[in-house]
């Protein structure tokens, strides 16, 4: 296998801390690397220097020569007044390609992505669908390596299945940073943590994520168990130390400098070994009510758009209920009902007396970027009030990994991890009978989701919450409530269920009748411009294609059948030229088309 990229002896460090030293790292053809870390350990940083949108303290990155890298960074800029279609031909024709040659590769590209319409304007699309279509742009190059970070970040679970199939069938290598803990458990082969416990603040493993942290508790275990056995001789050298006279000789010299790189190392060890969870507990208000949230008969709509109808739920303590669906169905919306800002359209919602309704959306509480941690935590005060106690801010963020030095700091100097550990902080400081949680987890690190899991398993009230974090869905919720995107509600006794049967659905469906008719008006004012036999040609077009990529399909599973007979290889390798040259011609016949029907030839 050929390497792209070679790191060696990376260093960086930021201005209060160590990210990183002495790093080497290759990504070699076919790599699939997944990058982990606690937030503000650098995994950004890390994809930045390999795309060399920032430098390193030390050491140097080679790459291949005539590289082709593409770098998908988390929130990626979509010129929301073009179509979906302009937007990958122009980035076809950013990297090189003739407006021929990219109006053509526009074409594939939106099918490979799933669009049904890749003339819609990309200011209508979802977050997924945004997301899908900023990793189309930086396909659209041919990139032999792909760098993405937090690409699941704000997707919703059909977007983060379909970019699941997506990267294991990728024909380019990939690094990908990620706290979504089943995404790097079915995608990766190899996993990198950036952690302050190991020596060097990083640790690379061969396998996915569950065999990475079996890997790491045994790291761990051996490392606590030589912490105790280094302990266990410093004490005895601590008494000989304390029962001698000041030394002369060469021979007690020496066993003074050995007890002293003892401690040193024993300083080390027990730095590593100390804990950087975050210390997270939410507040309820010890009600003892059955029935907290009583919805009957609810259904609200859109315009034309009907989100649910008919739904009845009884929400009471210990209950955490898992709000599944695509982005656009009406999860938040069911959230903010439940909550009482927005009001249904029938139905009656009934709540206990005094009811504490905590909701929680990280788009919602937007953090002043000015602020500094400090006036973000306490509004400025020296302490705060949690679960009737008074806290001293420097000990309340303590909980969060941050530093007493970081109280000035502003909040535009965290990482995207770290701001979300803020706007946790603020929610533990509220009372609660019934928490609704809007993504709650996107940007935190893992050994904070974990801590956070922990402490809503404990919650003595009821959750409502919306994440496309699997891991956490499935130890939380004891009831699922799926919206299907036609009005209708369905309930599921566990996560696995209902994504078995969204997996059967196939695509998704349009977005609503009106939509599905705008469509059609817009297929006949364009077909109006073709002869009748090209109108007979398109009308079939779709139908073509998807049978040609079939073959090709075939064809290259044939071709790795065959790997080890030359003969039969050959043979099959000549049947895959044809099948994609004749997939290749149906798309350049199918931009034709659409381009005389555009007005355009």
């Amino acid at each position: 296998m050929g390497v792209l990229i070679s790191a060696q002896g990376l260093g960086k460090a930021m201005s209060h801390k160590v990210l990183f030293s002495k790093l080497d790292l290759t990504v070699e053809d076919g790599e699939r690397l997944g990058i982990i870390g606690p937030n503000g350990a650098g995994k950004t940083t890390l994809l930045k220097i390999i795309a060399q949108k920032e430098r390193s303290d030390d050491g140097i990155v080679t790459r291949k020569k005539n590289l082709k890298l593409a770098y998908v960074i988390q929130q990626p800029e979509i010129d929301g007044a073009k179509t979906v279609i302009d937007i990958l031909q122009d980035a076809g024709e950013a990297e090189g390609l003739s407006p021929e040659s990219a109006a053509v590769e526009a074409q594939k590209m939106s099918s490979k992505l799933g669009f049904e319409d890749a003339y819609q304007e990309a200011g209508s699309l979802s977050g997924g669908w945004k997301k899908r279509l900023a990793i189309g742009t930086a396909l659209m190059g041919a990139p032999d390596l792909v760098l993405f970070d937090e690409p699941t970040n704000h997707l919703d679970l059909r977007s983060v299945l379909w970019l699941e199939a997506f990267l294991r069938d990728a024909p380019f290598a990939w690094v990908v940073v990620s706290h979504d803990r089943l995404f790097l458990d079915r995608t990766t082969q190899k996993i990198l943590e950036i952690n302050p416990m190991y020596p060097g603040h990083h640790h690379a493993e061969q396998g996915n994520y569950t065999i990475f942290m079996e890997k790491r508790f045994n790291y761990l275990r051996d490392l606590q168990s030589s912490a105790q056995s280094l302990a266990n001789k410093l004490r005895k050298e601590d008494i000989w130390l304390s029962r001698q006279p000041k030394a002369r000789g060469t021979k007690s010299q020496s066993r003074i400098d050995a007890a002293m790189n003892m401690k040193a190392e024993m300083a080390d060890m027990n730095s590593r070994l100390r804990t950087t969870s975050s210390d997270i507990d939410f507040q309820a208000s010890g009600r003892k009510s059955k029935q907290l949230v009583v919805l009957k008969d609810i259904a609200k709509s859109y315009g034309t758009k009907k989100l649910f109808e008919g739904l009845d739920l009884v929400i009471g303590p210990k209950m955490v209920i898992g709000i599944l669906g695509d982005n656009g169905t009406g999860k938040s919306t069911l959230l903010k009902v439940i909550e009482g800002e927005v009001i249904p359209d029938q139905g009656e919602r009934s709540i206990a007396p005094n009811l504490e309704l905590v909701y929680f959306d990280q788009g919602r509480e937007a953090l002043n970027p000015e602020w500094t941690l400090k006036r973000a935590i306490s509004e400025g005060h020296d302490s705060v009030i949690f679960q009737d106690r008074s806290i001293h801010v420097a000990s309340w963020i303590r909980r969060f990994q941050f530093q007493v030095n970081q109280l000035d700091q502003k909040l535009s100097f965290l990482s995207g991890g770290e701001q979300a550990k803020v706007l946790i902080s603020r929610l533990m400081l509220r009372k609660a009978d019934v928490l609704l949680l809007d993504e709650p987890n996107n940007d935190l690190d893992i050994d904070t989701l974990e801590i956070l899991e922990e402490s809503l398993e404990d919650f003595p009230g009821a959750i409502v919450i919306i994440s496309h974090d699997r891991y956490l869905l499935e130890r939380l919720c004891t009831h699922f409530l799926a919206i299907q995107g036609n009005g209708s509600i369905q309930a599921y006794a566990d996560y696995g269920q209902w994504e078995k049967i969204f997996l059967d659905e196939g695509k998704p469906q349009k977005k609503s009748s009106s939509s599905n008719s705008q469509s059609k008006s817009k297929g006949s004012q364009k077909a109006g411009k073709l002869s009748f036999n090209e109108q007979r040609e398109w009308d079939t077009m779709e139908v073509n294609i998807q049978k040609s990529e079939a073959e090709v399909a075939a064809a290259n599973s044939e071709c790795e059948s065959h790997a080890s007979s030359p003969g039969k290889l050959l043979a099959a390798t000549q049947k895959l030229e044809g099948a994609q040259q004749k997939l290749d011609k149906l798309y350049e016949r199918w931009a034709f088309l659409e381009n005389k029907a555009g007005g355009k030839i």
